[in-house]
């Protein structure tokens, strides 16, 4: 049985071209791996394949307009960098998927029981209070 993600493989592969958000995810991968901000040249030559300038431009500009990155006068254009770091960007498109679903509970205990037996104890060590604090946690547990 072949789900939406191999289809989405196929049509890929067939095309040439990438599957939906694949270049977003590839330039904000691009940026998040950057020492600083970089400017759409330099983002262009970081990305896998011949893409046109514009393309880069295109998508850094719809990035922007989403509010996932910050840019910088440099010169006569940009340079680019992330608005957040990588961990926040992730933990904010899980919440925004859990926040979809119909039924969290099962959401949540689907999510849990498929975690391996490391990231099940960082994540208990987490909700226990005895690992680390992420990173630029929003708000305090237990507020909401």
């Amino acid at each position: 049985m072949t789900g939406r993600g191999d289809e989405e493989t196929e049509a890929h592969e067939a095309s040439g071209r990438r599957a939906r958000g694949e270049l977003e995810s590839d330039v904000l991968a691009a940026l998040w791996a950057a020492d600083g901000p970089l400017t759409a040249r330099d983002v262009r030559e970081r990305l896998p394949g011949d893409l046109a300038y514009t393309t880069v431009l295109t998508i850094l500009s719809r990035l922007h307009d989403k509010g996932m990155l910050v840019r910088h006068r440099e010169g006569r254009g940009y340079a680019y960098e992330p608005a957040r770091d990588e961990a926040s960007h992730t933990a904010q498109r899980m919440h925004s998927l859990l926040q979809g679903g119909s039924d969290r509970e099962a959401v949540l205990a689907r999510f849990v029981s498929e975690l391996s037996a490391q990231d099940e104890h960082l994540l208990h060590q987490l909700l226990s209070g005895h690992g680390d604090t992420p990173p630029e946690s929003p708000r305090p547990r237990g507020k909401r």
